[in-house]
């Protein structure tokens, strides 16, 4: 997201200032301030790297179908869970049911900094009925998405075929950072996606039978 960018300009910036004042002492590069990897309402309020807001509008019948719940559920579920619940927790941009989950799987998977994920996952999930209620209208709003396309992990060959795949690897040339933008916006379409599916389990009482039936742990080892 470019703070290795920033901190060289600060660097930089400070030397100058030592010419002019011979007598500064300067403590260290960071005072803090910046807030990176640790929650912060600066972060919440004000941004930090990308802020994206993704929505959808899920039609009924899918929820009903697919989803096994209904609009009504899932809208009273996000009320009681994501913000009553998070509210009582004292919680600052926790607001969400697994932002977390999502973001960090794809910032490891796209080269980013897997310790962004404190502010990065900053996520409100909302929840409310559309369409003479019909329909369920979902969006997130995360404020502080830090990601980048070019430089630390996104140069290791993995990583950079995950970028190439969804097309915003390196440098975009005709429109600076619209690659990075472009991935912010990736991110919080998937996080959105991982909240309804979550949510959606919760709402059926599903989420342990689902846990149950494709859990993932290590088989014991065979006795010789």
């Amino acid at each position: 997201m470019g703070m290795n960018m920033i901190s060289k300009g600060t660097e930089r910036a400070l030397d100058v200032m030592r010419e002019v004042f011979p007598g500064m002492v300067v403590l260290a590069l960071s005072g803090n301030y910046c807030i990176d990897k640790k929650p912060a309402a600066m972060n919440w309020i004000n941004g930090r790297g990308k802020s994206v807001v993704a929505e959808a509008v899920v039609p009924g019948d899918v929820v009903r179908k697919v989803l096994k719940t209904t609009v009504e559920g899932l809208c009273e579920l996000n009320l009681k869970k994501n913000f009553v619940g998070s509210a009582m927790a004292g919680s600052i941009g926790g607001f969400n049911a697994h932002a977390a989950n999502i973001l960090t799987a794809m910032f490891i998977a796209t080269g980013q900094d897997p310790a962004q994920n404190v502010e990065s996952s900053m996520c409100m999930t909302m929840m409310q009925p559309t369409n003479g209620g019909q329909d369920l209208l979902i969006s997130v709003t995360m404020p502080s998405i830090e990601v980048g396309t070019v430089g630390g992990g996104t140069i290791l060959a993995p990583q950079r075929a995950m970028l190439e795949m969804m097309g915003v690897a390196g440098a975009n040339r005709a429109s600076p950072g619209d690659n990075a933008r472009m991935l912010a916006r990736i991110v919080a379409a998937a996080v959105m996606a991982g909240e309804l599916s979550l949510m959606s389990a919760l709402a059926a009482g599903h989420l342990i039978k689902a846990h149950m039936a494709h859990n993932r742990s290590v088989p014991p080892t065979p006795s010789v």
